[in-house]
């Protein structure tokens, strides 16, 4: 069993990102830290004609599915697509390959060399990126965008009352998550079979994967609590990247503080495979929206 590896579970719309993510690992996996990709069964040969097979190690989405006998068969056939992927990403564990793993989506791109040390303590417990996200909050407020911000306060505020604990809400909203196949199972011994559920039953629109972990961390404690700051640079929204670069920020700069980088692909859909599905005039819109935007930034 490895200590640690890289994870990323992929789908057929992400894969030119995801041929991407794999280059920078290759680039930059100064350890050789084993990478795993999953996706459905019925993709993996399109994966393979687009990434090759060489640099990843493949398992199926449904192997991860079937891993947990308590999930009813066909759960996954019931949920939306991004909250089956929020459980099988954070099912991942189950499949007994790793201590730890290092989550990634496929949008994340590696910018810089990294190692094993960037994730796990010398004694080897994982880091846990976890923070109050004060700094995009105060941002966003200032540029009067607070939707997001109150969404992700709301979503906090709900988890955090699951597990009836009191402070602050604390977040990781964007990957790369550091998470211990501990806290997994800490949460699935400790919250979920006692009540008779499984992370299909928990994990909601309401209850972001992201969020459930570190509340399992906080109130289970089934490793030491090791909180570092977020890995990569993560532009939220467009006018968050535009805003950013107008302020100097480069992708060499980032370097100095940050492993990588992440232009999330809810914005940026230049690398979507297989084109937009969406009208032309939903398309005109959307750009034109994106140019006020672009615009904005240059506005204090």
């Amino acid at each position: 069993m490895e200590d640690v590896v890289l994870y990323c579970k992929s789908y057929r719309k992400d894969f030119l990102r995801l041929k991407q993510l794999l280059a920078s690992v290759q680039s930059y996996n100064k350890d050789h830290i084993p990478f795993y990709i999953s996706t459905p069964e019925s993709q993996y040969d399109q994966l393979v004609s687009i990434l090759g097979s060489d640099g990843y190690r493949w398992v199926s989405d449904e192997s991860i599915i079937s891993a947990n006998e308590q999930a009813p068969d066909g759960i996954e056939k019931s949920k939306s697509g991004s909250l089956s992927q929020q459980v099988i990403k954070s099912e991942f564990w189950r499949l007994n390959l790793c201590l730890n793993y290092v989550c990634l989506d496929s949008d994340c791109i590696f910018i810089k060399d990294f190692k094993k040390s960037d994730f796990l303590g010398s004694n080897g417990d994982p880091y846990t990126v976890i923070y109050q996200n004060k700094e995009y909050f105060q941002l966003a407020f200032n540029r009067g965008h607070e939707r997001a911000p109150a969404n992700l306060r709301a979503e906090g505020d709900r988890v955090r009352a699951l597990f009836n604990r009191n402070g602050p809400n604390y977040y990781c909203p964007c990957p790369p998550f550091i998470w211990s196949a501990k806290v997994w199972e800490s949460l699935d011994q400790s919250y979920l079979k006692p009540r008779g559920l499984t992370f299909w039953d928990l994990c909601t629109a309401e209850h972001p994967e992201t969020l459930l972990y570190l509340e399992a961390l906080l109130n289970f404690q089934a490793i030491p609590l090791h909180p570092i700051e977020q890995l990569f640079r993560v532009y939220y929204y467009d006018w968050h990247y535009f805003l950013l670069r107008r302020l100097g920020e480069s992708t060499a700069k980032l370097k100095e503080n940050y492993l990588g980088v992440i232009y999330q692909s809810s914005w940026d859909l230049s690398l979507d495979y297989g084109g937009s599905q969406k009208s032309i005039f939903s398309r005109a819109l959307k750009k034109l929206k994106r140019l006020g935007r672009y615009l904005q930034s240059y506005l204090l």
